[in-house]
């Protein structure tokens, strides 16, 4: 007891002379630059799913819940002393954390949809996409008022809370979506407007007069998700070079960690807490990475630097080896299973993009790897290969689809976020809002620049590269059905001469490289350093073998490349609600309850894209042989195997 109340009031210490810092921060030095949102277009089998997303929920989520996207809420409908709570349309049986969310609940779910459909259609160039997004950025603009406030609240309300609000976090869904039509048209009246409604939070909210974060101590969700406001914070600097926006989100992070929180995983003194274990709400987990990383480039503080480390390594602890980090929808101090835990589809986004910004930053191609891991697995695995819809929770070992974890039956909730639907709006819609905006995000950062005449490709993907090199025009089109298939194709069109290098990363998994090209590798990345013809190309092929992973279970998985492969089982699907169109919920029932063993000699092969293996049926002890496909591509299906 004396060594915890000793740490405490270090950490008291700590926060105290952080505040001190904040107006004279030291920004760290960052590894990349990020490049605008829309250098990097989908090509191949990413731009159809996206084409097919579009034309699925993410382009139609507007008609499939109707109410909800289309509440004036940052308008005519905002919010005041009397508003009542909305029916949102969800279950609320088992939810014990009050209804004042119910408020604000709408802003997040349009505008984290308006975010990854604006994103979307820019990136296709979708014609009919674009119309809709052009009005929906007029009609913000025309919402905003002289002091440049855009969102929910109405005079009497704004910036006066005492209690659950969800005002910053409002905003920071809404401004990441302005930011990136932004980035890729260059409206000036938009970058004005943000301008304005970031100055007028940094002047209603001022640095070491004011507690953006103190609301009471009671549950405090969307205060907890307003720390997410430092994704605007830190694109703004990203912009400008402008610090004043960082030493603003270091002001926000340690206002956070010193004032209550009902989601405080991020807080200082719990992540120095060396016998804390995660626990809080997995979103609010990984979200709150971000806000750490910014927060410690900002201020190049050491005790911040290892805060980082301590984070980073609790959240490995929690995810499986697919990227599937515990979300179901509280992490409660458990390791990751393939079985027993579940994860969101909001926490997966939101770590993949956690991992993306500290990819940035710090350059590290192992969280690059993660990235893609979550990506072309977890994330791909939690889709449902036939229909435009998601799982809201999903396991690795995903036994039935029915509602329930594997069949578990969770005391006084019913559970129903073990399905697939368009929507989720028995639960929350907000799984669908950021299954639209997970592929834009991935895409952004597969390449940034290191220097002025450095390119690194970071994230491995069909993909084509618009960008200039001290003022000349470079565009890279990356030819690959990677991860299915590992050798890329690099056509490069270098009209004006430009002079510069390519690093590309080499994944771990990559026994050697086959390429005509001279290399050399240094921190994991190939770099091809020579000069570019006006029409150029580079082949690149990583080998590699099969691989037995295993977890922290000591249980078993294939994979072959970026990929993890699992045995599918046979299922019925059962349709639900009906929503738009011919939009509903799926369940699934499996055929056989079979169960394989591992078994070390496996004898596994690999062919036609699928992984062949010897296993041993528990229900009839015999070795027996199956087939094992791409992680991805499954609904039911057996993942991991124990010995």
């Amino acid at each position: 007891m004396e060594n915890i109340t000793k740490n405490k009031n270090w950490i008291t210490v700590l926060i105290v002379g952080l505040f001190t810092l904040v107006l004279n921060a030291q920004h760290q030095h960052e590894k990349y630059q990020l490049l605008p949102f829309g250098s990097v277009k989908p090509t191949g089998w990413i731009k159809t799913q996206m084409q097919k997303d579009v034309a699925g929920f993410v382009g139609n989520l507007d008609r499939i819940v109707p109410d909800l996207i289309n509440d004036p809420i940052y308008s005519s409908a905002r919010l005041h002393k009397n508003s009542a709570v909305k029916d949102l349309g969800n279950n609320k049986e088992g939810d014990t954390e009050g209804s004042e969310q119910y408020k604000w609940w709408n802003s997040e779910t349009q505008s984290n949809w308006w975010d990854g459909y604006i994103r979307n259609v820019l990136l296709l160039n979708d014609k009919e996409g674009l119309k809709k997004v052009d009005k929906h950025i007029q009609e913000v603009l025309q919402s905003q008022d002289e002091d440049g406030y855009i969102g929910i609240y109405d005079q009497e309300l704004r910036y006066k809370f005492n209690s659950e609000n969800g005002e910053l976090w409002s905003k920071a869904t809404m401004y990441r979506g302005l930011l990136a039509y932004y980035e890729f048209t260059k409206d000036v009246s938009v970058w004005n407007a943000l301008l304005k409604a970031v100055d007028d939070v940094i002047t209603n909210y001022p640095i070491g007069t004011s507690s953006p974060y103190f609301s009471g101590n009671q549950f405090n969700g969307g205060v907890s998700h307003g720390l997410t406001f430092t994704d605007v914070l830190d694109k703004m600097y990203q912009i400008t070079g402008d610090t004043k926006y960082t030493d603003y989100a270091l002001f926000l992070f340690l206002d956070f960690s010193k004032t209550y929180q009902s989601e405080k995983d991020v807080q200082l003194p719990n992540i120095f807490n060396p016998t804390y274990k995660l626990q809080s709400h997995g979103v609010h987990t990984y979200e709150h990475l971000r806000p750490l990383i910014v927060a410690a480039y900002a201020s190049n503080n050491i005790e911040l630097q290892k805060a980082l480390q301590i984070y980073i390594q609790r959240i490995e602890k929690a995810t499986t080896l697919t990227g599937g980090a515990i979300g179901d929808e509280w992490i409660a101090e458990r390791n990751a299973d393939a079985t027993t835990t579940g994860y969101e589809y909001c926490s997966l986004h939101e770590l993949l993009d956690s991992y993306s910004v500290l990819l940035q930053k710090q350059g590290d191609p192992k969280t690059a790897e993660a990235i893609e891991t979550i990506f072309y697995n977890a994330a791909q695995g939690s889709r449902n290969p036939n229909h435009s819809v998601i799982a809201y929770l999903k396991t690795d070992n995903s036994y039935e689809m029915e509602g329930t974890k594997n069949g578990e039956v969770e005391p006084n909730r019913k559970q129903t976020r073990y399905k697939y639907s368009p929507a989720h709006q028995d639960a929350a819609v907000c799984c669908n809002p950021n299954a639209g905006r997970i592929t834009p995000y991935f895409l952004e950062k597969a390449w940034m620049k290191e220097e002025e005449n450095v390119l690194v490709n970071m994230l491995l993907m069909p993909n084509v590269l618009e960008t200039k090199i001290q003022n000349q025009s470079v565009k890279i089109e990356t030819i690959t059905e990677y991860p299915y298939q590992n050798k890329l194709v690099f056509k490069i069109s270098n009209p004006e001469n430009a002079i510069f290098k390519i690093k590309i990363r080499k994944p771990s998994w990559a026994k050697a490289i086959a390429t005509k090209e001279n290399y050399t590798i240094e921190n994991g990345l190939v770099i091809i350093d020579r000069k570019f013809a006006k029409e150029d190309q580079i082949q690149i092929e990583f080998e590699t073998d099969i691989q037995v992973k295993e977890d922290a279970n000591k249980e078993k998985y294939f994979s072959y490349g970026a990929l993890f492969y699992a045995k599918p089982i046979e299922s019925v699907e059962l349709k639900g609600k009906s929503y738009f169109a011919n939009f509903s919920d799926l369940t699934y029932k499996p055929k056989n309850k079979i169960r394989y063993q591992f078994i070390n000699d496996n004898q596994a092969k690999l062919n036609n894209g699928q992984i062949t293996i010897k296993a041993k049926n528990t229900t009839t002890n015999q070795i027996e042989n199956i087939t094992l496909i791409p992680f991805g591509k499954t609904i039911l299906r057996q993942l991991s195997f124990k010995k």
